[in-house]
């Protein structure tokens, strides 16, 4: 491997900064602004045309970059979210591919914005880009163009760029294996993916994440009777839904632990735990101080290794919503004949969806209680992901680059969220190798009010991945 000297990381270093201070930043501010969400959460997305002035903004900002040998294209089919891909041809002959990926739709805008931020409000405070989108995942094609960017203009070599950004991620990637087909022949068969949609444990070091969680989502509804009925008069005899709710919960759930039914866990690789110890040993008390517990709140075990796998290795319950329960203002003494709730269940990266799905229906409809009416519906399944090691090369790129900009060795860790589509790429390029990364760090609250983007790490970050690219087009051309 080809390192680079000093003089040339101090350029890579001052024009990012540069770079990002006069072009990204203000670009990924006007899309902040633009109020779109995910089609799932926005009903009207075809007629609104949010998501597709989102992508219109995107494109006409790489358009402006002026990439060398660059093609950008805005695919926008009939019932289809938009698609947008930029194809950068590499510096030398029978260079390697890069496949970039990341996405432009955004998460609710959700309440508890404090004062002076708001989801399509762009605000810069303390080093922090706030907004919705600006960390999950809006900043990912701004990433991708800046590191070709800093290479051409610093006469570095990079290989052929691929960036593909979808605009379903918070909708399950619907549209994105279709695009891949359809797309085939111009993306061709990368030798090294990178996924710009994940976290980081800190902001002291570049962070590569090794496994995801699967997630199984789901309604779950309970029915006992034709209509409500008065709770005074009832009760005792009519079990309440919310009880048998509960009791089903308990199938799936140790409600004093938080430890699933056996059919749900997995037995953890040893090379993973190992390398999930060493992480939480590196972070100890910051995964728990990263969640904004209240004064009192404590975490579900004092140990933060346990807690750790809990998070990357171990299937989990959380219910998101609930339905036919009526605001406390408005609550009578009725015994309601119905709840309806929906499940998120992560699941083990190494725990197929489909596999899960079955034990889950089997757990809670099988024999329910009281004879209840119980319906499991609206099932979404994405597979968890366990990445395949990487070469020795492309690891020691890694570790210099992070060495080089913060000082210290990257590091592999284990996400707890979900990105399904790694285990369809996976198959889909058996070959390629997964740079699996992001700027998600403590606190950056993707999903929930006052997302942030932390701006002195994502300078840094794409920094490296400048050092990535380019090192690798650099030993191509070199055994070429």
């Amino acid at each position: 491997m080809n390192s680079l000297d000093k003089s040339t990381i101090s350029q890579i270093e001052q024009y990012v900064n540069e770079h990002f201070e006069k072009s990204v930043i203000p670009g990924l501010s006007e899309y902040i602004a633009i109020p779109n969400t995910s089609r799932l959460y926005d009903k009207e997305w075809e007629t609104n045309g949010l998501l597709l002035q989102a992508a219109n903004h995107l494109v006409q900002w790489t358009k402006n970059q002026d990439l060398k040998n660059c093609k950008v294209e805005l695919l926008n089919e009939p019932t289809r979210t938009p698609m947008i891909l930029i194809e950068v041809d590499g510096t030398h002959a029978n260079a390697e591919t890069f496949l970039f990926y990341g996405h432009l739709d955004k998460q609710p805008h959700m309440v508890g914005w404090r004062e002076g931020l708001g989801a399509a409000k762009p605000v810069i405070e303390n080093d922090k880009l706030y907004g919705r989108g600006s960390s999950d995942d809006g900043y990912s094609i701004f990433a991708a163009v800046a590191t070709i960017k800093a290479c051409q203009a610093l006469g570095l070599p990079h290989p052929r760029c691929v960036i593909t950004i979808e605009a379903d991620e918070e909708s399950e990637s619907k549209d994105l294996p279709y695009y891949y087909d359809l797309l085939a022949d111009r993306i061709g068969t990368p030798n090294t993916m990178i996924c710009l949609d994940s976290g980081a444990g800190n902001w002291d070091q570049l962070w590569i994440t090794s496994t995801l969680r699967g997630i199984v989502e789901c309604n779950l509804s309970i029915r006992i009777s034709t209509e409500g009925v008065h709770s005074g008069d009832a009760s005792g005899v009519v079990p309440d839904t919310f009880r048998i709710l509960r009791m089903l919960l308990d199938r799936l759930e140790d409600p004093l632990t938080g430890e699933m039914h056996k059919d749900l866990q997995v037995e953890i690789p040893t090379e993973r735990y190992n390398q999930a110890v060493d992480v939480a040993n590196l972070l100890k008390e910051k995964m728990q101080q990263c969640f904004p517990f209240i004064p009192s709140g404590k975490p579900v075990d004092p140990d933060h290794v346990k807690i750790y796998i809990n998070r990357i290795w171990k299937s989990t319950l959380t219910v998101t919503g609930i339905d036919y329960i009526p605001a406390v203002a408005n609550a009578g003494n009725v015994l309601r004949p119905e709840t309806r709730v929906k499940l998120s269940i992560r699941l083990p990266p190494t725990l197929k969806g489909d596999k899960a799905v079955k034990s889950i229906q089997e757990i809670l409809t099988t024999n329910p209680p009281y004879g209840a009416e119980v319906v499991l519906d609206d099932i979404c399944i994405g597979n968890g992901w366990n990445a395949p090691f990487i070469s020795k090369s492309l690891d020691e790129s890694i570790n210099q680059a992070s060495l080089n900009i913060f000082g210290k060795e990257a590091v592999y860790m284990g996400e707890g969220g979900s990105i399904p589509f790694m285990d369809i790429l996976a198959e889909k390029f058996p070959k390629c190798q997964f740079i699996v990364t992001g700027i998600l760090g403590p606190n950056t609250n993707a999903h929930g009010p006052n997302e942030f983007l932390h701006i002195p790490y994502t300078k840094k970050f794409i920094a490296c991945l400048v050092q990535i690219v380019s090192q690798a087009a650099a030993a191509t051309a070199q055994n070429n």
